[in-house]
């Protein structure tokens, strides 16, 4: 199942009855984050809300003639869709098959050999010579970010915020691109051409950010130039952008698994238009920008084109309502300068709000666990299942289970863990025994609160944690918690005799069922 564009998705969730259109007048400002908070907290998700009569308080209220499309991707069912099936197992399991085959040897060689174990040179990003993206050209003077339907999600936010947009950036060094889901706030209602751009300091953007700011300290250095002249390999006009600007591009929409690809946290390198072709299981058509050298999906409904200069100063961003509940407190981050707009004839603008759980990016969170948990288990295959709950913000609480095999096993992969790309944020691991099911919430509190004594299984450490983490004495570091919930061994120090879990015996349970229906409950 593979999705041409956004529309078509659309049409789709439409035909499921698993959108909602809404002709009401709603404001761009706190209106559509309110209905769609209420909504995305209802069962199951709620459905997909498409607003057609949108008020556009960033342009005086008049009413906007680009739909607004929310919580797209906000239901268990929606996602799957998405992402080409119908259970998100038979994604993971179709990785599981595939790396099965030829097992590399350290964790990131197994996911930058994830195309050759699959087979998917076909799925390679192609380039275009034109996309629907570019049907409307913007630029100049007629460039206007206050024209789009761009929401303000909460009271306190410092701004509009583009939500759901992807940025795409090139590495400096080997021009091997980046696609992230960062915000974007704008910033001058009078300029109306920049926004601030949100590179968290973990983030790939930020490396490349912090990468060209380190060229342009030593651009008349040798060995600056020398790597100018690499650059040259890769397609890239080093020796002006090192001088000046970082080309940037944020493209909105298109097959929605575009979108989701821009958001998994996949390693340095690697690139996210080539397993979002595996996972649609066809190549994403790429289309030049009209005023930078970047490649954007030919499918997007809209693309921001411009730059980021290093030189620049840093500006004040946020306050922003952040997916941890709070909001993130003002900062500084680089300006996102726009050359370019360009976007579909009837665009969709789709968007996200964040704020607290459950909301539409947990659906998404919850996919990519399911998705890289078999690359996981490839390095550490006593790992049976994980856990990383909506409710504790996917950086707040991780819950794993493990086939025990040594003394002091758990320790081990909480040490583990907190080494391995986006599980470093992880402020608390539990460990549990293969047996538990870790998607049962209210077994694990059970097994956690019988299993432990608190001196001698908890174990407390400090390292990285998530830059929205307001609970940190120092930003981006902060203690984390280990807790192992393990049955405990002899060989651990553990001298008395482990009970046995109260089971009833087969003989009785095999009798019981047979009488079940007699006995009128």
């Amino acid at each position: 199942m593979t999705f041409k564009s956004l529309h078509e998705f659309v049409d789709f969730l439409e035909e499921r009855r698993e959108l909602v259109r809404i002709e009401e007048p709603v404001s761009t400002r706190l209106e559509i984050t309110e209905i769609c908070d209420r909504v995305s907290k209802s069962p199951n998700g709620g459905k997909a809300l498409l607003f057609e009569n949108v008020i556009n308080h960033n342009n005086n209220n008049q009413k906007s003639p680009i739909p607004v499309l929310i919580n797209m991707l906000g239901s268990q069912n929606r996602m799957n869709w998405a992402l080409g099936v119908e259970d998100i197992e038979e994604v993971a399991n179709e990785i599981r098959d595939l790396v099965k085959k030829q097992p590399p040897s350290t964790f990131i060689e197994k996911l930058k050999m994830l195309p050759t174990l699959a087979k998917i040179g076909s799925y390679t990003p192609k380039k275009v010579s034109s996309g629907l993206c570019q049907e409307v050209v913007l630029t100049g003077d007629d460039i206007d970010l206050t024209k789009f339907p761009i929401i303000q999600c909460w009271p306190k936010d410092g701004g509009s915020f583009i939500t759901f947009g992807c940025t795409i950036s090139k590495d400096p060094d080997n021009g091997i691109r980046n696609v992230g889901m960062y915000r974007l706030q704008v910033l001058d209602k009078k300029d109306k051409k920049t926004t601030a751009m949100h590179w968290q300091i973990h983030k790939h953007g930020s490396r490349h950010f912090q990468r060209y700011k380190e060229l342009l300290r030593s651009a008349n250095k040798s060995d600056a130039l020398d790597r100018m002249k690499r650059a040259e390999e890769y397609h890239l006009d080093m020796r002006d952008s090192v001088k000046k600007k970082i080309p940037i591009a944020v493209y909105l929409g298109g097959d929605p698994v575009e979108t989701f690809a821009g958001a998994c946290p996949l390693p340095d390198n690697f690139d996210e238009f080539l397993f979002a072709g595996f996972l649609r299981k066809k190549a994403v058509e790429l289309v030049p920008c009209k005023t930078i050298d970047l490649e954007v999906p030919a499918n997007a409904e809209m693309v921001i084109e411009g730059y980021v200069d290093p030189e620049e100063p840093l500006v004040d961003e946020g306050p922003f309502g952040d997916h941890t509940g709070y909001y993130t407190l003002i900062d500084k981050y680089p300006v996102f300068h726009v050359t370019a707009i360009t976007h579909r004839k009837k665009m969709i603008y789709p968007t996200t709000i964040v704020g607290k759980p459950p909301m539409e990016d947990g659906y998404m969170g919850l996919a990519i666990t399911r998705i890289f948990l078999p690359l996981v288990q490839l390095t550490f295959p006593e790992i049976k299942d994980m856990n990383i709950p909506v409710e504790t913000c996917f950086h707040n609480l991780a819950i794993i289970s493990i086939k025990k095999t040594y003394p002091a096993h758990a320790q081990k992969i909480m040490s583990s863990l907190w080494g391995m790309g986006q599980l470093m944020f992880s402020k608390c691991i539990i460990v549990v025994d293969e047996d538990v099911d870790v998607q049962n919430l209210s077994e694990v509190a059970w097994r956690v609160s019988n299993n432990i004594d608190a001196r001698r299984d908890i174990v407390f450490t400090e390292g990285p944690v998530d830059a929205l983490d307001h609970a940190a004495p120092r930003f981006g570091i902060g203690s984390k918690m280990g807790i192992d919930a393990t049955r405990k061994w002899k060989e651990e120090g553990f001298e008395r005799e482990w009970p046995p879990d109260i089971e009833m015996d087969e003989a009785t349970r095999r009798r019981i069922d047979e009488i079940w229906g007699k006995l009128g409950l």
